[in-house]
Formats: C-alpha cells, sequence, structure tokens
C-alpha cells in the first residue's frame, strides 16, 4: 500500500489536515472533536499572530489517498533564541501504525534540521502557550477545556518506535467538592488579616480589554522562569483572550492587589468541553444548539491560570483566590475542579494543591530528541 507524507499549504487545506482526526478518534469515547471553524482561524497566518513570530511547516500523511496522519513543526523564534538550535512538534496524530508515525516524525525532523534547528521537544501545538504535552495516564476521563487527548498507543510509538525522550511532566490535580479545606481557610485568614491592603475583586468583563492588559503583565512575568516558557507577544495574547471571551465566566475570575498594584490573576474557566463533544466540531446546523441548551448544565471547571508575580511569590496570594474560587464552585454545586497544567518541579504549587487535597489523575509528557537520526 502507498504512504506519502507531504507539506500542506496554510491556510488553504487547513479543514483537510483537521479532518484527519476524526477517524483516529472514531472509537476513543474520550475524545473532544475541536470546531472546525476555531481551528481554521488557528491555521491562518493571516489572523493567528504566531505566525508573524514563528516559522511553521505541516505535513499529512496518506495511505492509497486517504489521511492517516498529521504533524506540524514548528521555530519559536523567541523560545530558539533562549535555546539555540531547538525547533518543535506538535500536531502529530495517526493511526496504531509504526510506519506512518516514524514517515511523519522525519518528515518533520528532516525540515527543522534544513532550517538548522539540532533538537526538536514535543508534542506543542504549537508552543507551550497552546495545547501542549502527550497524556500517559487518565485515559479514562475526557480532557478540560483547552488541554489536549491523544490515543493510548501514543507513548508506545514515541518511545519504543521513535526513540523518544522524556524531558519533562506536567500533572491535571482533580479537587473534589465539599468544605474549604482548614488548613488553607486558616492560611487564608491569617494572610488577610495581617495585610489589610490585600484587595481581591472578581473580573469586569465590561472593560474587557483593560482586562486583558493586566493578565498579560501578571502572565508574562509570573511565567518568565518557567521551563520551557515563552512570552507571549500582546497580539497572541490578544488572540487568545477573543477564543477564550464567549466562555469566560467573571464571577470565576479574579485579580489580587497588593495596595495599588494587581499582583496577581486567576482564571478558572467551566468546563466547555461538555458542549463541544455534542457539537462534534460544527456551529451549524445543531452545533449552537447544543451550545444554548448545554453551557448552563456545565458541571465541572478548570482552574486555568493561576499566577502571582515573581517579586511577590513568596506570600501566600494563592491561598485566597483558590478560596474564592472554591466557595463560588461550592455555590454552583460542581462535581469537582480541574487544576492544571502544573510542572512536576513546581514544588509551591503543587503543595498548595496539595493542601487543598487534589489527587494527581492526569499526566502529560514532553518529550524531546535529536534532529540528526
Amino acid at each position: 500500500m502507498s504512504l506519502a507524507v507531504r507539506p500542506i499549504e496554510l491556510p488553504r487545506e487547513a479543514v483537510t489536515f483537521v479532518k484527519t482526526w476524526w477517524p483516529i478518534y472514531a472509537d476513543d469515547d474520550q475524545w473532544v472533536p475541536p470546531l472546525i471553524m476555531e481551528r481554521k482561524q488557528f491555521f491562518d497566518p493571516k489572523k493567528n499572530p504566531y505566525f508573524q513570530q514563528a516559522e511553521v511547516r505541516c505535513f499529512i500523511a496518506t495511505r492509497n489517498g486517504q489521511p492517516v496522519g498529521t504533524i506540524a513543526a514548528s521555530i519559536d523564534h523567541q523560545l530558539a533564541a533562549q535555546e539555540p538550535g531547538l525547533g518543535l512538534f506538535g500536531f502529530f496524530e495517526f493511526f496504531d501504525d509504526a510506519d506512518v508515525a516514524k514517515a511523519l516524525f522525519e518528515a518533520a525532523s528532516s525540515w527543522l534540521a534544513q532550517q538548522g534547528m539540532t533538537r526538536m521537544r514535543g508534542p506543542y501545538n504549537f508552543n507551550g502557550n497552546h495545547e501542549f504535552g502527550m497524556l500517559i495516564d487518565g485515559f479514562d476521563t475526557p480532557p478540560m477545556i483547552a488541554n489536549p487527548h491523544n490515543r493510548s498507543y501514543y507513548q508506545r510509538i514515541y518511545e519504543e518506535v521513535l526513540g523518544l525522550e522524556k524531558a519533562m511532566d506536567w500533572y491535571a490535580y482533580w479537587l473534589e467538592p465539599g468544605p474549604v479545606p482548614p488548613t488553607i481557610a486558616k492560611i487564608t485568614q491569617r494572610f488577610l488579616d495581617r495585610n489589610p491592603n490585600v484587595r481581591i475583586r472578581e473580573m469586569d468583563l465590561s472593560r474587557f480589554d483593560e482586562e486583558v492588559a493586566l493578565v498579560k503583565e501578571i502572565y508574562n512575568d509570573a511565567w518568565e522562569d518557567n521551563w520551557g516558557h515563552v512570552q507571549m507577544t500582546d497580539a497572541e495574547i490578544d488572540f487568545m483572550a477573543q477564543g477564550l471571551k464567549q466562555v469566560i465566566d467573571p464571577k470565576l475570575c479574579y485579580v489580587a492587589y497588593l495596595g495599588d498594584e494587581a499582583v496577581a490573576v486567576s482564571i478558572t474557566l467551566p468546563d466547555f468541553n461538555q458542549v463541544a463533544k455534542k457539537m462534534n466540531g460544527r456551529i451549524f446546523p445543531f452545533g449552537w444548539w447544543h451550545y444554548l441548551t448545554g453551557k448552563g448544565k456545565i458541571d465541572t471547571l478548570r482552574i486555568f491560570i493561576l499566577g502571582v508575580k515573581k517579586a511577590h511569590q513568596k506570600l501566600p496570594l494563592g491561598a485566597p483566590l483558590y478560596v474564592r474560587t472554591w466557595e463560588e464552585g461550592l455555590r454552583r454545586g460542581v462535581r469537582g475542579a480541574e487544576a492544571s497544567l502544573i510542572l512536576e518541579n513546581n514544588n509551591r504549587m503543587r503543595g498548595a494543591l496539595e493542601k487543598l487535597g487534589a489527587k494527581i489523575y492526569k499526566t502529560y509528557r514532553i518529550y524531546e530528541t535529536s534532529t540528526s537520526r
């Protein structure tokens, strides 16, 4: 049978690229199909500002003319400046077929090598500010909003067929509903009593651009020293914010101040994947009906961002933000919340979550290898 891999032209072939994934996940009940309209914008170099700071090449594999897998290779110029010679790969989807996986990976690796890259790391869709990581455990539950999902056989292909090695793990923690844990409640109250200049407020979506600017300032400062982090440009954050605008609930999003300075931010999202799954990638003809009738039934949350500016990270500012989120979740009667993704070496964040009673229930892995294989 004839197997071929070719680069695609964006944005013209974006839909063909994305639709390749449906047959791969046809018998996976946990997979949540992406919205095709949203993916078309994401893969459009004229609309997605990421393409202004990266070189991207997407490939599709076909067997006898039928799509059987995809991969993307990218050179993020900011990351390459921090880690010379490093390229990224992602959107690596394939049937349980070693030949398909090897052919796709070789295409991405060869392209990166031709551009002067000596190493490749992934999966990143396209970098750490987008979906990233390969799920290696926790296949019995669906992914939360803005987190990836993949077939369980991927790990075997990555490690045994492609010879990729672990670079870093990231965890998703699960929190069960119940009373606020006494330890966190005590830490919060003591901190607020001792620091009367601390103020926490809900986000105001009527001032959306100003709120995005605050998040931008705190996000790039708080995450600057994290492993593999890439600063987001103003245009990228604006693009992401517009994508999330329809799902953000201000009663689950908070800004913390020390005096007049905004020093921490917490953004928790209702898990709209519960609705997106039923939409099956399409707004029309019935996608809007699922959206309008389903959004009020969402019963899980994802703690998406919780960051504190570096100068204030020794203060327990996360505690009152967790408590506010917890109390709002209880008010809504949710059946649980996910906090993700947390670096395996982020002991401060992991310790805070474990004091809340959170348990690791999914692990995502980043791999790395040489381009000269």
